[in-house]
């Protein structure tokens, strides 16, 4: 399975922790017996899970100064989920291009989103590439 498939793992995880409330680890597990796992990409789903939720303070705050006209909680899920894991992979992971966090971010909004979260997404993670180093948290 490819890191676009992991990628839907991921946000189908942080939605149910987002809307159930459910266990992060214990979302993982459930979607790896409903759907099967994820082979080669369970560390990078896991990373990239846990990491979004640990940093999900910082990423929200950051999100909420980029959409001044949207608070955060009115965001579609779908859409604010997709923000956050695109989030995440640009303030933390190195490794990850970042066009390549916003190109994948835009593809879920448009398989998963409404008619207009591709653009959605889109505008408010341009704004982060403008400027990524403004976003980082402090160390």
């Amino acid at each position: 399975m490819g890191r676009r498939k992991a990628r839907e793992r991921a946000l189908q995880i942080l939605f149910q922790v987002d809307m159930g409330g459910n266990d992060p680890k214990e979302a993982m597990k459930n979607m790896d017996e409903s759907f099967g796992p994820v082979y080669n990409n369970v560390e990078f789903v896991e990373k990239i899970v846990m990491g979004t939720l640990t940093n999900l303070a910082c990423i929200d705050r950051n999100i909420s100064s980029i959409s001044q006209d949207w608070n955060i909680e009115r965001m579609a899920s779908v859409d604010r989920n997709i923000i956050r894991l695109a989030f995440y992979e640009i303030l933390f992971c190195s490794d990850i291009p970042n066009n390549v966090s916003v190109n994948e971010a835009v593809e879920l909004g448009k398989v998963y989103g409404g008619e207009e979260s591709a653009r959605f997404i889109n505008g408010i993670l341009g704004k982060v590439l403008a400027n990524p180093e403004e976003y980082k948290p402090e160390l």
